[in-house]
């Protein structure tokens, strides 16, 4: 009966994940008005405008067919390398990195955008590709070129963070290819060698503080450990059930930098505690598992590698901030899904989300048409 009474075209529509980000995205607009001090401006209220915006382009995007991802995957990616040139030689300069492109209405950062553009462009790249040649050698020239190339201009914005990002959503896409396991125990060994070289000479001085004092935060709890110090300290101070709404000295009596960013799951925890964390965490794994299933349940080659690198992609995003803020990561500048502020990133995710909703989409339509 009720299931007569709901229209059929929005019956069909993937509440299983709308619902949850609903969720994620209105507690996210409750912690960042209570760190702007009960105040709507000047984030919560950006915050809900950023999220219908890019909803509604998720759902633009979940209409669109098979066939127009796979021819405008390589588009795309060409795209956004242009725009990432630009960024070096246009782009706005915030703490100390050249990242954005000012774009009017939001401060545009093409190398969010690169994170699922990178899935796709690999997810085209190996459909193209016979199955066999997989374990052939000649696969990794033209992967290296399609994953280094933005990697590298990531990295000399320098944004070390985002760019391995990148990396690993590539990775990913990569694995579930299908080449050698040999292939990535050796590039693992690679890494590990050439790790403590690139410390040393790669790396700009503020990224090797940023390591040292992720191994050593009290050394400096003033100075460089500051920021991890605090969120520890707010994280902490939460208890199970939180301070209570609003009472969060770290982040209103600003101890915590960056408390409606970076540190907006440390803001949350001060004020809601560890009930309000595995609360996120729980929706967080709803969102990862109806991610996955889609890509179980992808028509073909191409869906599933797409709705998985989509899934991981988020994944990313929550896995490193969440043990940024923790102590068990380095402080890289990734914010927390839905839940910290920031318009590229929330076009980012809502991107991924949409594509997810489209290979969902494309599994039905075969199902029912198999069927």
């Amino acid at each position: 009966m009720a299931r007569t009474l709901v229209p059929a075209t929005i019956a069909r529509e993937p509440w299983g994940i709308i619902l949850p980000l609903f969720a994620l995205n209105t507690f996210g607009s409750v912690v960042l008005y209570s760190a702007a001090g009960g105040h709507l401006k000047p984030w919560a209220l950006l915050h809900e405008i950023h999220f219908a915006v890019f909803l509604v382009m998720a759902f633009v995007i979940s209409r669109m067919s098979k066939e127009f991802f796979k021819w405008a995957a390589f588009p795309v990616y060409g795209v956004l390398i242009v725009l990432l040139v630009l960024v070096e030689l246009l782009g706005a300069v915030r703490g100390g990195s050249q990242r954005w492109l000012d774009i009017g209405f939001m401060q545009l950062q093409p190398s969010e955008l690169m994170k699922p553009a990178i899935v796709l462009a690999l997810a085209k790249f190996f459909d193209m590709m016979p199955p066999g040649m997989t374990r052939s050698w000649r696969v990794l020239v033209p992967l290296a070129g399609i994953v280094g190339v933005p990697a590298l201009l990531v990295i000399l914005q320098p944004d070390l963070g985002t760019g391995l990002s990148i990396v690993a959503g590539a990775a990913v896409v990569v694995f579930l290819a299908g080449l050698p396991m040999w292939w990535f125990m050796g590039a693992g060994g690679a890494i590990a060698v050439a790790a403590p070289l690139a410390f040393f000479t790669l790396l700009h001085g503020y990224q090797r503080d940023r390591v040292l004092v992720f191994l050593n935060p009290e050394s400096d709890p003033l100075g460089k450990g500051y920021h991890i110090t605090q969120s520890k300290i707010a994280i902490g101070s939460g208890g199970f059930w939180g301070k209570g709404f609003g009472n969060g000295s770290q982040s209103h009596l600003d101890y915590l930098p960056e408390a409606h960013t970076d540190f907006a799951f440390a803001t949350m925890a001060e004020e809601w505690g560890l009930a309000g964390g595995i609360f996120v965490l729980a929706v967080f794994l709803w969102v990862f598992r109806w991610g996955m299933r889609v890509a179980q349940n992808a028509p073909d080659r191409f869906s599933s590698l797409l709705a998985a690198g989509m899934t991981f992609t988020i994944f990313f995003y929550m896995a490193i901030n969440t043990m940024m803020v923790l102590g068990l990561a380095p402080v890289v500048g990734i914010p927390l899904p839905w839940i910290s502020h920031g318009g590229s990133a929330m076009m980012t995710n809502m991107i991924c989300i949409g594509m997810l909703m489209a290979v969902d989409r494309w599994s039905r339509r075969d199902g029912s048409l198999g069927s």
